[in-house]
């Protein structure tokens, strides 16, 4: 990038670039998007950013971004202090907020969800069916629920065994439910109580397109 721009220095510019287009790709600035679609886009990636700033346990926001970038119209990019080989259930439970504050802050400003909330709730219900049937990080204690069937010999997987009965599944069902609905509740309530700090961010996203982490605290 550097020797792109006939530069004679690597300066943070271009590492942080780099590391932008490593995470979520090139930018697409020949993506032509609607005035109305980029305001939607902010008020999501805010609603990310403003929901894992007000959560002690999520991971500091590094950068607010609604530059289009590989298949992603926006992004929020989350990092944390240190290097970490564990995570708490408190951890896990504060990320689920933080993926829904997108999908929240378009259901409270614009009254309906759209379709940019996909991968949020991919990774969600993932971090949610995980905390319940191999953590054991739900109220149905310390148990693992079905197994992986695998032949790392042949680089292939099976899929999933299922090695409970249809009752605990449907328990299982309902504690990913309740995680879900849960972090979906938190997430609302920080939207909401914190509106006038999510349309001030809003206003600075739409102006410069992209926040740093000392803008956004």
């Amino acid at each position: 990038l550097a020797a792109r721009f006939n530069r004679s220095e690597i300066s943070m510019t271009e590492l942080e670039e780099a590391i932008d287009r490593v995470l979520a790709g090139p930018e697409r600035r020949s993506r032509v998007i609607s005035e109305k679609e980029k305001k939607v886009i902010a008020y999501h990636e805010a609603g990310h950013a403003l929901v894992s700033h007000a959560l002690p346990n999520a991971d500091p926001v590094h950068k607010v971004s609604i530059v289009s970038r590989g298949r992603a119209l926006g992004y929020t990019l989350t990092l944390p202090t240190e290097d970490r080989f564990l995570v708490t259930r408190s951890e896990l439970i504060d990320e689920l907020a933080m993926l829904l504050g997108g999908r929240v802050a378009e259901e409270l400003v614009f009254d309906e969800p759209t379709t940019g909330a996909q991968d949020d709730i991919q990774r969600s219900t993932r971090i949610a069916k995980q905390m319940v049937m191999q953590f054991g990080m739900s109220d149905l204690g310390p148990l693992q629920f079905g197994e992986n069937e695998s032949q790392p010999f042949l680089g292939r997987d099976f899929g999933h065994i299922k090695d409970y009965s249809d009752s605990v599944a449907a328990k299982v069902d309902s504690e990913v439910h309740r995680l879900i609905e849960e972090a979906h509740d938190e997430a609302r309530e920080i939207v909401t109580k914190y509106r006038d700090k999510l349309d001030l961010m809003v206003e600075r996203l739409l102006e410069k397109e992209s926040l740093e982490k000392e803008e956004v605290s």
